[in-house]
């Protein structure tokens, strides 16, 4: 979808907005109206972090719940890593389509002409709310409240600890950002996030809602209150896992609260709730239980890439039921657009298929498909570098390593010389889609709008920058960015207090200033200076030994 059409579907939508609403709320049941959304999605749970999936350690209840009162797939498949997923989700779409191909060094970003479920449920006379892990984009015009959120509560970047934040150190009494303002949190992040989406939903229990909440736990670092970890390093595990596990312990405990206000609200049994994670989990080097599947994080074996996925709606899917049938992130959308009666808009290409008549127990004819998989570091993906097309029985992994999950799901012996022809049908299949998904938007990253009253100051961060290296104090990187009207700016910049130097010097669209740095802050402000309109690379830095540089923290560009 282009942005023209996503700008027209989104205000012939709103138009008939109200009219939906006052048809709702003129009904005499809760029932009677299309059903609430409860999704709930965890970070660097693998698999094998639950009890009703095999866990012989850790217990939880209060998930195994959502699995025993409605369904499991249990061939469910997603990316490798955080946002690919996330994108997957929030479009139905393959994220190749969406730009946001990575996690870090503005790949992390969605295109925003990408209609999003909560746009689409917004635009139908639902509320929607995010609480957790947004992932998709810090800055105007990428940002969950750009994407039909009408309440946020959110960290920036892919974690709490990481350098979309400099500030926060700690899983406790953290920066959040709070309908695009910042605020000092208190309390535990879980914790945190259930409290605001117990008050969503507490707030809209009248009218439908989709409520998104999305942990950034239990992802490294591995902070949780030691009642919650304890119990498990008491039993001789290590002491890593023992605080993952403890994490989990803390999700499931929150899920419980959640699933106890629908209930004291009367409104379970119109509310569709779904349960799933991310990825597999971030093991390192300390292995744990995940179901005998090959690899974690960050591959495209079963390890990586399967994950649980429960959903439950009371009187409308069969409690304790198990779907085999392959399935996928970018099936969400699908599904729970059907699931509530409602459609995409005809002009977007949806890859995703709608899984609702699968949920119903109705045995609609299902033809095979191959589902893809992809994902590397870089600012490009390379065909046949790690990536993955599965169908029901066979998976061929970077096009040469073919898989019979039938009989191995273990991953475990390598069958592509016996079968050439399924490995030359499942290599053609890869070659045709990474074509398809790679020329629709290409791989460029979106810019960030600067200069709008929708986000002013802009503040950007290394989480967003481009160019070689990483986050280390010693790089040096660029942003690209679009400065939306031509005048006068004030731009702020921050350094690591780890490193020493005098001056500052920042550069944009031709225009070139430098500025002492405050030794106590390692901060400047550069005079207000006159930008033109229009692309750019923004880009700042204090010059170290040689030809080396160090980048900002953090930037704040403010148009005066």
């Amino acid at each position: 979808m282009n942005t023209h059409s996503r700008r027209t579907f989104l205000k012939q939508a709103g138009t008939a907005t109200a009219a939906s609403m006052f048809a709702w709320s003129d009904r005499a049941s809760a029932a009677e109206r299309p059903p609430n959304v409860v999704f709930i999605l965890t970070d660097d749970q693998g698999y094998g972090d639950l009890g009703c999936t095999g866990n012989p350690v850790l217990r939880t209840p209060r998930i195994d719940s959502l699995c025993r009162d409605g369904a499991r797939f249990a061939r469910f498949h997603v990316s490798p890593v955080c946002t690919p997923t996330r994108a997957c989700l929030m479009t139905g779409r393959y994220n190749y389509r969406t730009r946001a191909i990575d996690t870090y060094q503005g790949r992390a970003m969605m295109d925003p002409a990408e209609l999003t479920v909560a746009e689409m449920l917004s635009a139908r006379g639902y509320r929607t709310g995010i609480f957790g892990k947004w992932h998709l984009g810090d800055n105007y015009p990428m940002r969950a409240m750009d994407k039909g959120f009408q309440e946020s509560l959110v960290h920036k970047g892919g974690g709490l600890c990481q350098p979309s934040e400099p500030d926060n150190t700690s899983y406790f009494e953290t920066v959040l950002v709070k309908n695009g303002k910042e605020f000092k949190s208190k309390g535990y992040c879980t914790d945190v996030f259930t409290d605001a989406a117990i008050a969503f939903i507490e707030a809209n229990a009248a009218q439908p809602f989709f409520t998104y909440l999305a942990t950034n736990a239990p992802h490294d670092p591995a902070q949780v209150e030691e009642r919650y970890w304890k119990p498990y390093a008491d039993q001789g595990m290590d002491e890593r896992t023992a605080r993952i596990y403890g994490m989990i312990a803390n999700i499931d405990e929150n899920v419980g609260r959640l699933l106890d206000t629908l209930d004291r609200l009367k409104i379970a049994d119109n509310t569709i709730v779904v349960f799933m994670t991310d990825n597999g989990p971030a093991c390192g080097k300390t292995p744990r239980f995940n179901a005998g599947m090959r690899g974690q994080k960050g591959t495209v074996y079963e390890g990586g890439i399967r994950v649980p996925c429960f959903m439950r709606w009371p009187g409308r899917i069969a409690p304790d039921s198990e779907i085999p049938t392959l399935a996928a992130h970018i099936d969400l959308l699908p599904t729970l657009m059907e699931a509530c009666s409602l459609t995409a808009p005809a002009d977007v290409k949806l890859d995703g298929r709608s899984l609702w008549p699968l949920l119903k127990g109705e045995h609609p004819e299902w033809p095979d498909r191959t589902l893809f998989i992809q994902w590397h570091r870089g600012d490009a993906p390379e065909a046949f570098r790690d990536c993955a097309a599965i169908t029901q029985r066979y998976k061929l992994v970077s096009g040469r390593e073919l898989y019979d999950l039938e009989a191995d799901p273990a991953e475990s012996k390598d069958i592509a010389a016996d079968h050439p022809d399924i490995v030359q049908r499942l290599r053609a299949e890869y070659e045709a889609w990474f074509k398809d998904v790679s020329s629709t938007r290409g791989y460029d990253p979106p810019r960030i709008v600067l200069g709008t009253p929708h986000e002013n100051p802009s503040v950007l961060t290394r989480q967003d920058w481009r160019g070689p290296g990483g986050w280390g104090d010693g790089d040096a990187g660029y942003w690209e960015v679009n400065v939306a009207e031509a005048g006068r700016y004030r731009v702020t910049v921050q350094f690591s207090r780890k490193v020493t130097g005098s001056e500052a010097v920042f550069r944009l669209n031709g225009v070139e200033l430098q500025q002492s740095v405050d030794k106590d802050t390692n901060r400047c402000t550069f005079p207000e200076t006159e930008l033109p309109a229009g692309d750019g690379r923004l880009e700042t830095w204090i010059a170290l030994t040689g030809e080396k540089r160090s980048g900002a923290e953090r930037v704040w560009v403010e148009r005066e």
